[in-house]
C-alpha cells in the first residue's frame, strides 16, 4: 500500500522448501526454479496478483478489521510490556476524568487511577504530573486495564527505596508497612549490617529523606519503628510513642493484651483509634489496649472469683483459697489431679492437709458431675 497514494498492489509470497508442509504458503523448490531460476530454499517466490476494485463497503470493512487487528496488537503490546512492572512506581499526566476515576497517560499506554486509590483531599487536575504505584495489571474485557494507587503501602516503601540507597541497595530491609493515606503511616524496618542504625538512616540529615516522601504523600505523617523478630518487642515498637508496662500475647488466637500507664491510654490508641489500628496492621496482630487501673481491677476481680470457687467448692476459708491461687491453681480439677507429695511441698500444707484437700476436690467434682447429670434427666437428654 502507497500511503501517499494510496494505491494497493497485492502479491502472493510462498516459501521454496524441499518437503511443502502447508500448502497454502509453501512450494517445492523444484516447481519454484521453473520461474525463478536462481531461488534458494528458504527464500520467497513472489507472484503478483490482479488488482482488486474495492467497492466503499468493502473499503470500509478492510478498514474496520485493520483498526482492530492494529488496536490488538496494541493492547498485547501494552500488556507484555507492563505486566512484568507490578510493584514499581510510575510517572504520568492525567489524561482525562470517567466516572471520577483518573485516566494517566503513560507514554505508550493509559493507566487507570481509581478515586479510592487517590490520597483524601488531594486534587488532581488534567495535565497534571502524577507519580503512583503499578499495583495490578490484568485481562479485561476491553483490553488489558493497568491498575494505579497512590495509598497502596508498596507506593510508600517504594519512595523509600528511591530516597534511600541502603534500602535500593539492600542493606536495609522493610519488613511492613500500615497506612492511614493521606494522615499517618507506620512503616518497620530491619539492617542486614549491624553498624547501620535502620530508622536513622531513613530519617535522613535533618529528616530530608522522610521529608521527601511526606512532601509526595501530602504531608502524611510517618512513624519509622525498628522491626523485631520478637513478637512482645515489636508491639511494643509499633504502638510508640505510647509507652508500653506489660505484654500478653495469646498465640492461638492472635490477639495481644497490651497494659498501659493511665496517661498513655490516650496517646495509645490514636486520635480515632487510629495508633492502636496502624499498630495492628503492621504487626498483624488484634491488639487490645488497658490501662494499668483497668488491669489490676481485672486481677483483683479474677483473684475474688478464684477464690470464692475454692472456698465454695473446698469448704476452706480466704487463706488458704489464696495459697492455692497463688501457687497457681486454676481450678478444683487443677487441685484434685495433683498428686499428693506436690501439693505437701507447699509451705504451709503437710501430707494430712494435702491429702484432705485432694478428697475434697474429688468430693466436690462428683457431686457437680450428680448435679450436671440429674439436670440432663430434667431436660430428656440421655
Amino acid at each position: 500500500m502507497d500511503r501517499k497514494t494510496g494505491d494497493v498492489r497485492l502479491s502472493r509470497w510462498t516459501e521454496a522448501v524441499e518437503v511443502v508442509e502447508n500448502e497454502e504458503t509453501q512450494i517445492p523448490v523444484h516447481i519454484a526454479r521453473k520461474f525463478m531460476p536462481d531461488i534458494k530454499v528458504g527464500e520467497h517466490l513472489v507472484d503478483p496478483l490482479p488488482p482488486i476494485d474495492f467497492g466503499r463497503i468493502a473499503a470500509q470493512t478492510a478498514k474496520q478489521v485493520i483498526v482492530q487487528r492494529v488496536r490488538e496488537y496494541e493492547r498485547t503490546r501494552q500488556f507484555n510490556e507492563f505486566k512484568d512492572r507490578v510493584g514499581e512506581i510510575i510517572n504520568g499526566t492525567v489524561k482525562r476524568t470517567e466516572y471520577g476515576n483518573l485516566m494517566v497517560d503513560l507514554g505508550r499506554a493509559e493507566a487507570l487511577l481509581r478515586r479510592d486509590e487517590t490520597i483524601p483531599r488531594e486534587n488532581l487536575r488534567n495535565g497534571d504530573r502524577v507519580r503512583a504505584f503499578i499495583y495490578d495489571v490484568r485481562e479485561e474485557p476491553r483490553g488489558p486495564q493497568i491498575f494505579l494507587s497512590r495509598t497502596h503501602p508498596g507506593f510508600l516503601a517504594k519512595l523509600f527505596a528511591q530516597e534511600v540507597p541502603e534500602i535500593y541497595e539492600g542493606i536495609i530491609e522493610i519488613k511492613a508497612v500500615a497506612r492511614d493515606p493521606g494522615s499517618r503511616a507506620k512503616m518497620a524496618v530491619i539492617s542486614r549490617d549491624q553498624s547501620i542504625d535502620p530508622v536513622g538512616a531513613c530519617v535522613g540529615m535533618r529528616g530530608s529523606r522522610v521529608q521527601a516522601v511526606v512532601a509526595e504523600l501530602q504531608g502524611e505523617k510517618i512513624d519509622i519503628i525498628p522491626w523485631s523478630p520478637n513478637a512482645a518487642t515489636f508491639v511494643v515498637n509499633a504502638l510508640a510513642p505510647a509507652e508500653v508496662s506489660k505484654v500478653v500475647l495469646d498465640e492461638d488466637a492472635g490477639r495481644v493484651e497490651v497494659v498501659v500507664p493511665d496517661t498513655q491510654l490516650s496517646l495509645a490508641i490514636g486520635r480515632r483509634g487510629q495508633n492502636v489500628r496502624l499498630a495492628s496492621q503492621l504487626t498483624r496482630w488484634d491488639i487490645d489496649i488497658l490501662t494499668e487501673a483497668e488491669e489490676s481491677e481485672r486481677r483483683q476481680e479474677e483473684f475474688r472469683r478464684r477464690t470464692a470457687l475454692f472456698v465454695d467448692g473446698l469448704d476452706v476459708d480466704d487463706v488458704i483459697a489464696g495459697l492455692l491461687i497463688t501457687e497457681g491453681f486454676e481450678t478444683i480439677e487443677d487441685l484434685a489431679l495433683t498428686p499428693p507429695d506436690e501439693l505437701a511441698a507447699i509451705e504451709g500444707f503437710d501430707e494430712n492437709v494435702a491429702a484432705e484437700l485432694i478428697r475434697r476436690a474429688e468430693e466436690s467434682l462428683a457431686k457437680q458431675a450428680a448435679e450436671m447429670e440429674e439436670r440432663r434427666r430434667a431436660l430428656g437428654i440421655t
